[in-house]
């Protein structure tokens, strides 16, 4: 039997690697300049609804153990093939290869204002990309040493940036600003998670190293849940530093929050920090991305849901032509949003609509395996019956439609959304009638998607003429 590889150590790294961003900073910068301290209980809520998310994910991951797909599978089993399709394209394709691009503008953008050097900005896009996508292509040990360093190192210089500006410790000059801006009432509070919910979002990507992971009913959950409550503090804290070194209004409306932050603090040394800062983000996150998502589009090949291409492994076993793909969806969002805040800040919203979104399908499934399988046997449980899911539901339909403070935005994204997801939609019924050949709202039994892991099983249904 072949040794699992993986340790709580690293289940914590993949789950704050794509958590801790860049991008995060930017909505961190967001959700403060427009509340200030006040930010911080959106924040703590935000947290706990994906903290409910993550519970919702590790049981059933518990139900159906180590599926490569995640939630694409708990989804086809448990609703069925079209919102499957809808949300796991639109929630996992579009607004993972949204926010890495937007990732590795503003990596571009920090490197651009530090180095000055004769060449464009999107040359560092690029020359992350290669390196990471060369990176993965190695296989997992490649990418769990690359995850801890950059994780661990971003963590620290991030906490460290933060207590110092607690702390009026830097060089800069101090700001005098209230605490608060504005008059802030509970609902304004409250409709600020919306904001707040990026800060959190992609714990899950431990869900598919599960496989790999020793003791994974413990170091999974574990893991995600640490990682996010550590996340919350380090954020926290980094408040309370831009509190001290930058005006709410300039964070607002910067498209690098951090550089900013970074230059109040420590001059030209705090912009270089945070330029290295940027560069183990984009590492963090990328890694994450590119190794996550080719894992759980080559478990979506494997029940037909996504073309087999996706599923086609490399001599280090990994799906490869998955990685490329993704790599280059990741440049070219970059491109788009390279060098402007409002971009930047509308493709962060709209990919979190889709995530939210596929963050309640998550916990619809949940619901639904608890109505079918009572009595399954799970070695982790979300406690209080349908409680933490409902109310993680009803959360995510107030974020949704809070998504922005600003109506005329808020309109904007939910019309490109809603666009987006009309085409998937349509896509969806062509693929899943005729390539698929399967019932269009009818769940798949669990016991076939488990049996979809075998790769005898799509040759068998290909041979008989069932699949394309």
């Amino acid at each position: 039997m072949e040794e699992k590889k993986l340790g709580l150590r690293n289940v914590i790294s993949v789950s704050v690697g794509l958590v801790i961003a860049t991008s995060t900073l930017v909505q961190l910068g967001q959700g403060a300049g427009q509340a200030g301290e006040m930010f911080i209980p959106a924040m703590i809520i935000a947290c706990l609804f994906n903290m409910i998310t993550m519970a919702t994910l590790a049981e059933l991951n518990a139900i159906m153990p180590n599926v490569t797909g995640g939630l694409a599978q708990y989804t086809l089993a448990g609703v069925g093939p079209i919102p499957t399709i809808v949300l796991m394209v639109g929630g996992y394709m579009v607004s993972n290869i949204l926010s890495c691009g937007v990732e590795a503008s503003i990596f571009a953008y920090a490197m651009g204002s530090v180095l000055k050097l004769p060449i464009p900005n999107y040359f560092w896009v690029v020359l992350a990309s290669v390196i990471i996508l060369i990176a993965n292509l190695r296989g997992v040990d490649m990418f769990a040493k690359i995850q801890d360093l950059v994780s661990y190192l971003m963590l620290g210089s991030m906490l460290v940036m933060g207590i110092i500006g607690a702390l009026k410790l830097g060089t800069g000059t101090v700001v005098s600003q209230p605490a608060v801006v504005g008059r802030q009432t509970p609902l304004s509070i409250v409709s600020l998670t919306a904001i707040g919910f990026w800060l959190f979002i992609g714990a899950e990507y431990a869900i598919p190293i599960s496989k790999d992971v020793k003791n994974a009913k413990r170091n999974v959950p574990l893991g995600m849940f640490m990682g996010l409550g550590i996340i919350c503090v380090v954020q926290i804290i980094m408040i309370f530093g831009f509190h001290n070194y930058t005006k709410w209004d300039d964070l607002m409306n910067s498209a690098a929050p951090h550089m900013l932050y970074g230059e109040a603090l420590f001059g030209r040394v705090g912009q270089i920090w945070m330029c290295i800062v940027s560069g183990l983000a984009v590492v963090s996150t990328q890694n994450s991305t590119v190794q996550g998502l080719s894992e759980i589009f080559a478990g979506m090949s494997h029940t037909n849901l996504m073309p087999q291409f996706f599923g086609k492994m490399n001599k280090n076993k990994v799906p490869f032509i998955g990685c490329w793909i993704i790599s280059i969806g990741i440049m070219i969002c970059a491109w788009i949003s390279q060098n402007s805040s409002d971009r930047i800040s509308f493709l962060i919203q709209v990919g979190s609509v889709f995530w939210m979104a596929s963050y309640a399908m998550a916990n619809i499934d949940l619901l639904v395996f608890r109505h079918k399988l009572p009595k399954a046997p799970r070695n982790f449980k979300v406690p209080l019956g349908p409680v933490f899911p409902c109310i993680s539901i009803a959360g995510i339909i107030f974020m949704i439609a809070n998504i922005s403070t600003d109506p005329v935005e808020r309109n904007q994204i939910l019309i490109v959304t809603g666009i987006i997801t009309a085409i998937l939609f349509v896509y969806s019924i062509f693929w899943i009638k005729y390539k698929m050949r399967i019932p269009l709202f009818k769940a798949v039994p669990m016991e076939k998607v488990l049996a979809m892991e075998n790769p005898m099983y799509y040759r068998i249904r290909k041979y008989r003429g069932i699949w394309k």
